[in-house]
């Protein structure tokens, strides 16, 4: 996992190192800069070592020195494409990465269709800039303007002051700096196909399997977050049969529901397990770098966040690779407001453009809290062939009346988890590990009535819920010099289309 930078458009300068200095948490191991001899363009990359972690510094440049790429992600099926590759390209590199620039060479701009993984990229093509961010939008990608100079970072903060207008990049988009945007992905919306039971569990099983062995794919340690909830416990099931060594992650406040359901899971696996026990001294202690890391000010994505950066924190101190479950409760309906849908298509739908929602609630969380510890995150859910799988499957097969939620989920891995454990209520992140309730009261003891409304009325056009947001929304103002191009790309999870709003 890495931190991109890049300009087009005039001289740049020093804006790239600039830039890459706000993303250090990102690589720690590497920096490398590339500037097109036109003066016109230039990269920056700031790098974590995960594949080829002495030779793979970046940006990687052509033989000819045409081309250079600056990436940030994974390249999954790279053990697939490069023996083809390598027949008429030399690497220079064992990095999955490398096999971007080559792909470009082969098939240009449509090398994105030959792409599986989760990646952003920016590509150099003497004077041509070619940027574009994964289907899902599991790697973040941010781009502004300033006197016609374009800037993209993987970061809002490294644009923050360097760029006007800032937006996130698209997810499934890619842009030439001379024939402009192109949306080359959507989630796809699929029929769901009839089958017997059966089949389905045959099926998803199959498929999540074949997803986590593409996933191990590492040159340095790989491990899973443990909330003891389903979706995490699926993958360290999966991953276990791969690593005999395998570590495991929970936290939470003492006695919470995750650390005693994690260490059930923990044992019937036989993992090298850790456990760290969050205080509400230490939550008070760190928001402040945690919504600075989160670039959001939503309540329940920081609630979520809190979790998150403990467990990555201690992960980073055996693993610089872990396994997330997110998506899971998209794609297989999760959430409680699922079972208010009564309609098996509308509920369909919704799941689909939940699943496009992604990229900047619960997956800029995840990526975030683990880049805040120079650790990637992968989400073996959101692979491109599980989603159409998933779109395919029931909506009735996945919340069954009067059934539990993730129903066909569960039956699908019944047989390699606890029973209490495959049974187990969902409880969101944040809930199961107790930070609903002690988030508010930090915040509340953090936020005078006088200060609260101080603050509200400096921030009248923002939907402040609570106390508790107005907290998380001050501190996240506090923390950039120039907050607007963050607070204008916040996403909240209480985006949802006007005809769900009676059921969320």
């Amino acid at each position: 996992m890495c931190g991109i930078a890049a300009t087009w458009g005039r001289q740049s300068n020093g804006k790239v190192r600039s830039m890459m200095a706000t993303m250090t948490h990102r690589g720690p191991d590497a920096d490398g800069t590339f500037h097109a001899a036109g003066g016109q363009a230039a990269l920056g990359h700031t790098r974590l070592s995960i594949m080829d972690p002495r030779g793979g510094q970046q940006p990687i440049v052509s033989g000819d020195g045409r081309r250079a790429l600056a990436a940030n992600g994974e390249i999954y099926n790279y053990p697939d494409v490069r023996p083809e590759l390598e027949r008429r390209h030399r690497f220079r590199t064992s990095s999955d990465s490398e096999a971007i620039l080559h792909l470009y060479e082969e098939y240009g701009t449509e090398l994105v269709h030959h792409l599986d993984g989760m990646w952003a990229f920016a590509l150099l093509d003497d004077d041509d800039l070619v940027v574009a961010r994964d289907p899902i939008g599991i790697k973040p990608l941010y781009y502004g303007e300033r006197d016609g100079e374009l800037v993209f970072g993987s970061e809002l903060k490294s644009l923050a002051g360097q760029a006007e207008d800032v937006r996130e990049f698209p997810p499934g988009t890619l842009f030439h700096s001379e024939h402009g945007w192109e949306t080359f992905y959507e989630v796809p919306d699929l029929p769901s196909e009839e089958d017997s039971v059966e089949s389905w569990i045959r099926a998803i099983r199959r498929g999540m399997e074949d997803c986590v062995a593409k996933q191990k794919m590492s040159d340095v340690p790989v491990g899973a977050f443990l909330s003891g909830g389903l979706d995490s416990s699926i993958l360290a099931a999966l991953l276990r049969r791969y690593n005999d060594n395998l570590h495991t992650f929970a936290v939470g406040i003492e006695g919470s529901g995750d650390l005693e359901a994690a260490r059930v899971v923990a044992e019937h696996l036989d993992t090298i397990h850790h456990e760290h026990v969050i205080t509400r001294e230490e939550i008070a202690e760190h928001l402040p770098e945690i919504v600075w890391h989160l670039e959001s000010f939503d309540q329940d994505l920081v609630r979520s966040a809190v979790p998150t950066y403990f467990t990555a924190r201690m992960a980073r101190e055996h693993v610089t690779v872990i396994l997330t479950g997110e998506g899971a409760d998209e794609l297989f309906a999760g959430y409680d407001y699922h079972k208010d849908i009564p309609d098996e298509d509308r509920l369909r739908q919704e799941l689909r453009r939940s699943v496009g929602a992604l990229h900047n609630v619960n997956l800029q969380r995840v990526d975030r809290m683990t880049m805040a510890h120079s650790l990637e995150g992968r989400p073996p859910f959101l692979d491109n062939a599980v989603i159409e799988l998933a779109q395919r499957v029931p909506a009735r097969l996945k919340l069954p009346e009067g059934g539990p939620e993730k129903w066909i989920l569960r039956k699908a891995f019944e047989d390699l988890l606890p029973e209490d454990i495959v049974w187990r209520k969902k409880a969101q992140f944040d809930q199961g590990t107790g930070m609903t309730e002690v988030a508010a009261e930090v915040a509340s003891a953090a936020m005078s009535d006088a200060g609260e409304d101080a603050h509200r009325a400096r921030f009248p056009h923002e939907r402040l819920r609570s106390t508790e947001e107005c907290y998380y929304h001050r501190l996240l103002v506090d923390a950039f010099e120039d907050p607007d191009p963050v607070l204008a790309n916040v996403g909240r999870w209480t985006d949802r289309p006007s005809d769900l709003a009676s059921v969320v």
